[in-house]
């Protein structure tokens, strides 16, 4: 059996930990952070363990109607909608990964091109948005230009990352507690030798000269607010009693991990202003915590790529998404399977019910 080592337990690195499972390797998962409840996780000593603090919901970003099939916009879309898909089968066949579906509201107050052409049309058949629909001038809040909704899905991602790691173990996966400085050292290692297979999905690579972080500052529906300044301002339920983050700082290679109450305030006054409804009936809103996440963005994009280092050594590249982690989760599962199949010299491999040809 192909023995498989995925490094970082992140949504990434879960998701390519089942998907290469589903194609009958044997895997174990290697990190210094696991998923665990919102209660015991220490938001301070697990900054850099991206996965709990993301917003964790799908927003569909569009490329430009005439981009290339091959951009990385058009790629980005082809996993977010696949991704779409999974969390609905997985929504439908375990009510306790903690997905829901729900609605997204999107609002603009400087809308560009590729919103300004959209059209219902194209919105449900080209970019896959089911249950979309233009917002009337008299739905739309104060300032705003153009709105629209569709289905999405949103996650509590300390539950649902949680479940992926229990099917994981379910299934015979492994899991093994390190701290990594390179990504060979693995191959050497006496737990895991001999390593056919290495998955780098630890967020933000070792040593890669384009990575950097962008911090986060952080109702029965997501809402996006695209404010003209060019500074979101993001709603995101978290059912499963996750309450409901507000957020929408995204300040590059910031390192400070101290939640800034100025920037909470601006947050919150912005948000209540698009939605009223979410006040208590006292007009304020119950603050339950500030986290501060270290998202692992990269200049050009993720890296999502083989190489084969000197001794013929395998690492598949799987990381560096910034804020869309979840967004693509599956997505980028599916192409890391490919990579596998295709290293190992497979011609077809299985995905769930799904047999893909490579």
């Amino acid at each position: 059996m192909t023995r498989i080592v995925v490094i970082g337990a992140g949504v990434t690195g879960l998701s390519c930990a089942l998907r290469i499972q589903e194609a009958g390797h044997s895997v174990t998962i290697v990190a210094k952070d696991f998923p665990s409840g919102f209660e015991t996780i220490d938001a301070a000593t697990q900054i850099n363990f991206t996965s709990p603090w993301g917003g964790a919901h799908n927003r569909f970003i569009l490329p430009l109607s005439d981009a290339a099939s091959d951009s990385q916009e058009a790629r980005e879309h082809s996993m977010a909608l696949l991704t779409w898909e999974e969390m609905h089968a997985l929504h439908n066949r375990y009510p306790e990964a903690g997905i829901t579906l729900m609605k997204a509201y999107e609002y603009f107050e400087a809308p560009e091109l590729n919103q300004t052409s959209l059209t219902e049309d194209t919105a449900r058949n080209e970019f896959g948005m089911k249950g979309f629909r233009f917002h009337a001038k008299e739905e739309l809040p104060e300032g705003v230009q153009l709105g629209y909704e569709y289905d999405t899905w949103c996650v509590n991602p300390m539950v649902y990352c949680a479940f992926l790691l229990r099917r994981f173990a379910y299934r015979g996966g492994k899991i093994l507690t390190r701290g990594i400085r390179d990504p060979l050292e693995l191959f050497e290692m006496n737990d895991l030798a001999p390593v056919d297979v290495l998955i780098n999905a630890s967020g933000i690579g070792f040593g890669d000269p384009d990575v950097f972080i962008t911090t986060a500052n952080p109702c029965p529906v997501t809402i996006t607010r695209s404010n003209a300044n060019g500074m979101p301002t993001f709603n995101v339920p978290r059912n499963f009693e996750g309450g409901t983050i507000i957020g929408g700082t995204k300040i590059p290679n910031y390192w400070n991990p101290n939640p800034s109450i100025q920037l909470r305030e601006e947050l919150l006054s912005n948000f209540a202003a698009t939605y009223p409804d979410i006040l208590g009936p006292d007009g304020k809103f119950t603050v339950i915590r500030d986290i501060v996440g270290r998202r692992p963005t990269r200049k050009g994009g993720m890296r999502l790529e083989k190489e084969v280092t000197q001794g013929n050594k395998c690492i598949i590249h799987a990381y560096g998404l910034g804020g869309r982690g979840y967004e693509l989760s599956w997505g980028v599962a599916d192409k890391v399977g490919k990579l596998v199949a295709s290293h190992l010299g497979s011609t077809d491999v299985i995905f769930g019910q799904r047999q893909v040809k490579l």
